[in-house]
């Protein structure tokens, strides 16, 4: 698998996380990658944000993956935090090498150090092998979801 390291992300690897998000049939449809403008602004929120963990993963001075990891305190069972996975993205030639393994390992094991009784993720219908991977690590397929577009 060789070294990397897994570090909060900056403005900087903006397009190199960006790339990772449009880098799959979905993506391609709904990312922007030449026009980094509206991820800048969203970067903004998320660092102001103490709930926000927005991660890369690092090999030799390359971003590899990332992930973005959202801690959310409730009311329900029995005032439980929860904690939130999603865009997690492996650049293309480092798939299968554990790099995806390794990022959700440490949002677990941040969603405990925040004291998060539940970690949840959703994938799109579509991704079957996400699907297999989230299931080899633990998850269970528990709930069915729903979007409605604002914009």
């Amino acid at each position: 698998m060789g070294d990397f390291a897994i570090r909060p992300a900056t403005a900087d690897d903006l397009p190199d996380i960006v790339a990772m998000l449009a880098d799959d049939p979905l993506g391609a449809q709904r990312e922007s990658p030449d026009d980094l403008t509206p991820y800048e602004a969203a970067f903004t929120r998320l660092a102001g944000d103490p709930q926000q963990h927005l991660v890369v993963a690092v090999r030799e001075d390359r971003v590899v993956g990332t992930l973005q990891l959202t801690v959310v305190p409730g009311l329900s069972r029995r005032g439980a935090t929860r904690s939130i996975i999603e865009g997690v993205r492996i650049h293309s030639d480092e798939r299968g090498s554990g790099i995806g393994t390794r990022l959700i390992e440490w949002a677990v094991d941040e969603s405990r150090r925040q004291d998060c009784q539940l970690v949840q993720l959703t994938s799109d219908a579509t991704r079957i092998e996400a699907h297999r991977f989230y299931e080899r690590l633990g998850f269970e397929a528990s709930h069915l979801g729903f979007k409605l577009r604002l914009g």
